[in-house]
């Protein structure tokens, strides 16, 4: 295999996209036919979505250049680094330790973090840990799948902020002016239109698996009326099981159980909790006709090296910013984080170039069933078909790395729960 130091002569050339922004909220994928008609060119029948917590694209997945991708992968590089503010640098590494502290992300820090697309206040405002990756000796899992399924290397946060708002966009395509993780009033007041709420309308089956982690808690209203749609993530192996999976899907992991990878936990905790839920959906007799999207709700605060690019505002409502915060509006995605389609119709051993949000999922189920777009983002998100071929089937799957913890790592993350 060659050495990872050649392979930045190789890396794509990725064309910027022009921005287009022009078909409205409540537009539908395709106006020849009525809303809620399932698109039969796509032979997906279920949806999974596992959405895990603060990682970003090249602390997971910058190092696929040298674990199969052989440089197709816009990914780190051994020369890539942030100024320390005291005239010196510091460049990626590969962090050790499978538990580190948490860092800042919030909507002030993602921004400064950014400096205007230059991405080169990480270790000046978040540490050198900041600039830590990991490779497939520590998620030989994430790897192998990876590898074996389809990829995506401009999947970006909905917003440049921290988990809440994040949320909301994969919910709502909209976070309605919030900018941090508030529980105030108005959630419980929000009426926005929610995935959820149209999947309802049309007579389309979802059914939403949480933890203690209850994202859609935040929508009162939905959350006190389908309440027979929440269920225990555990419930998600018993439905397929059982063969009562509905056609969509959203499993939440838990931040109590360690498993949403969020810093300080162990991230082999949240590796194998993931491959779980995939081992159980490929043994599962929907496996034939499923997609399950594997992402992460924002970068956590660590570094990636590619800058945001300008998205669509999802409506006219302004973020609510406070008096010491940041200038900024919804107009740009927020970091890279990693992504996986995991399918039989995903294109094998793939990675898409092409520009993607949190409201991509949205707009993939939105091109499935014909449904209206919920705002502006979603109507203009690109629908992900890049990342499949409808007209191959590929059911057999070649055996993915174990995703076992290495105990003495683990270990050190019992005796260190706070991270280093």
């Amino acid at each position: 295999m060659k050495h990872w130091f050649a392979l930045a002569l190789s890396l794509v050339c990725i064309r910027a996209e022009a921005l287009d922004c022009s078909r409205p909220a409540g537009s539908l994928p395709n106006s020849a036919v009525p809303a809620g008609t399932p698109n039969a060119a796509i032979p997906i029948d279920h949806i999974v979505v596992i959405m895990q917590e603060n990682r970003s694209f090249d602390t997971y997945f910058g190092s696929l250049n040298v674990s199969g991708y052989e440089g197709q992968v816009d990914g780190v590089r051994p020369t890539m680094s942030n100024p320390n503010g005291h005239g010196g640098t510091v460049r990626v590494f590969h962090e050790s330790k499978l538990c580190t502290a948490d860092i800042n992300h919030s909507w002030n820090a993602m921004h400064t973090l950014s400096n205007g697309g230059r991405n080169d206040q990480f270790v000046i405002n978040n540490s050198r840990r900041s600039m830590e990756y990991y490779d497939k000796t520590d998620l030989p899992y994430y790897y192998g799948l990876a590898n074996q399924f389809a990829i995506a290397d401009r999947y970006f946060a909905s917003a440049m902020t921290q988990t809440y708002p994040n949320r909301m966009f994969l919910y709502a395509a909209t976070s309605f002016g919030h900018i941090r993780n508030d529980e105030s009033p108005s959630y419980a007041e929000f009426k926005q239109k929610t995935i959820f709420n149209v999947l309802d309308a049309h007579h389309i089956t979802w059914k939403y698996y949480q933890t203690e982690e209850d994202y859609l808690k935040l929508f009162a209203p939905l959350h006190a009326r389908d309440q027979h749609k929440i269920a225990k993530a555990s419930q998600f192996l018993v439905d397929l099981a059982e063969k009562k999976l509905p056609q969509i899907s959203f499993v939440e992991s838990s931040e109590v159980g360690l498993q949403d990878e969020h810093p300080p936990s162990n991230i082999q905790i949240g590796q194998a909790w993931v491959a779980e839920k995939i081992e159980g959906l490929m043994s599962s007799a929907y496996w034939p006709n499923t997609a399950l999207f594997l992402t992460y709700d924002e970068n956590g605060g660590y570094y990636d090296h590619v800058p945001s690019p300008e998205a669509c505002t999802p409506d006219d409502i302004a973020p609510a910013l406070r008096p010491k915060d940041m200038p900024g509006h919804y107009d740009h995605y927020g970091f890279r984080v990693p992504f996986v389609a995991v399918s039989p119709y995903a294109k094998h051993h793939y990675v898409s170039h092409v520009t993607y949000d949190h409201t991509s999922i949205l707009k993939f189920i939105e091109t499935k069933f014909n449904l209206p777009a919920l705002t502006r983002r979603d109507a203009n998100a690109d629908s992900m078909m890049d990342l499949f071929d409808f007209t191959h089937q590929e059911l057999a799957v070649t055996k993915l790395p174990s995703a076992a913890m290495d105990p003495k790592r683990a270990l050190y993350c019992k005796q260190h729960p706070r991270g280093i």
